[in-house]
């Protein structure tokens, strides 16, 4: 069957990860994601077939997404290596403030999907595209951190791929400790501790 008329996908899928962010897949209805997306059940089925295959699809999109705005910062080269760094934490802490405001923490699609072995399990496209979302978001990491070793604004103590790696978990334990109702100014504390290794 065709798409339904006036059918807009990417909106689908940017309101669908929105839900699956915030409360995971299964805690997320498919009310509630009819809700978001402001389309009827039998309009969302016709084009994804099942949640499981709209929560893939909402998955890459939210990935690709993501990557995107991390790579806009960390390949920006008006700004130091460090600098870098510190506006990639203060995107990810804006996101908790906007949704601290909303009555919940921003959540992440990634993070959930990792923390859920189930649900990797269901499909194997979840895991394929989860692993590879980990190397290049790492080489990110590892091309912005060298590019502030050599500028001075980084550490040179700790290699470039460990560098990348405590990033990362940093800010993937920024998206979880949010989940506890932590304030933005707390987050950013803990933040900047985490990488406290790495800074001059």
């Amino acid at each position: 069957m065709g798409r339904p008329r006036g059918f807009d996908e990417t909106a689908v899928l940017d309101a669908a990860a929105g839900q699956f962010r915030v409360h995971g897949f299964e805690r997320t209805s498919t009310e509630q994601l009819c809700e978001a997306a402001g389309v009827r059940r039998s309009s969302l089925y016709n084009t994804f077939d099942s949640k499981d295959e709209l929560f893939i699809r909402a998955l890459e999109h939210y990935i690709t997404s993501v990557r995107a705005q991390q790579a806009a910062i960390l390949e920006d080269t008006e700004l130091s290596g460090a600098d870098r760094l510190r506006s990639l934490i203060d995107a990810v802490i804006r996101e908790e403030e906007d949704a601290a405001e909303r009555g919940h923490a921003a959540g992440c699609m990634v993070v959930h999907s990792f923390m859920n072995p189930d649900l990797r399990e269901r499909d194997e496209r979840i895991q394929a595209m989860l692993d590879h979302d980990l190397r290049q978001r790492t080489d990110l990491l590892v091309a912005a951190i060298r590019a502030g070793q050599a500028d001075g604004s980084l550490s040179g103590a700790v290699s470039p791929l460990d560098a990348a790696l405590l990033a990362n978990t940093v800010i993937s334990g920024l998206r979880v400790t949010a989940q506890s109702g932590c304030t933005p100014e707390t987050l950013r504390r803990i933040a900047l501790t985490g990488l406290h290794a790495l800074l001059h």
